[in-house]
């Protein structure tokens, strides 16, 4: 699965398909420090989030800068749909599974990406440093943690 991810990222025809859904209709500058940041009401209090273009709640294609303070953990869930994360600053935590363990984890730092099938079960987490992270996926976009009562929608403040 993880392979069809990369040979359809790294496919023309389709990169060229998802761009033109984006419907950008002028050039755009991100730059981080002029980014309006907004608390990220899906994940544990702390993360914050920006988005560039797209839509999440909608279908197609779009790209959110994410923010995590230092020392943040996001428990295992999962996604609809395929994602592309990129690490741009700082350190991020990957871990494969449903259940949140560093040991099985590997650290990325700022320049390394991972892609993620939908519905893969995975978990994140930050070193000692703030962490910001460029997120490409398909909407409509969603999270479900496998245990609900790690979701911060249903109360949680873990």
């Amino acid at each position: 699965m993880f392979a069809a991810v990369l040979i359809a990222l790294a496919n023309p025809a389709w990169a060229a398909d998802a761009i033109e859904r984006l419907a950008v209709s002028d050039m755009q500058a991100f730059r981080l420090g002029q980014l309006d940041w907004q608390a990220e009401t899906s994940l544990p209090p702390g993360a914050q989030s920006a988005l560039l273009v797209g839509n999440p709640s909608q279908d197609g294609v779009f790209v959110v800068m994410l923010k995590f303070p230092p020392n943040y953990p996001i428990p295992a869930h999962t996604h609809p749909f395929s994602e592309v994360i990129t690490v741009l600053k700082g350190k991020l935590g990957n871990g494969m599974g449903k259940t949140f363990d560093k040991a099985r984890g590997e650290v990325l730092q700022a320049g390394d990406s991972f892609a993620l099938p939908a519905e893969h079960a995975h978990y994140v987490w930050t070193e000692d440093e703030e962490t910001i992270v460029q997120l490409i996926a398909t909407g409509p976009w969603g999270i479900s943690y496998l245990d609900p009562a790690d979701d911060p929608r249903n109360g949680s403040k873990r």
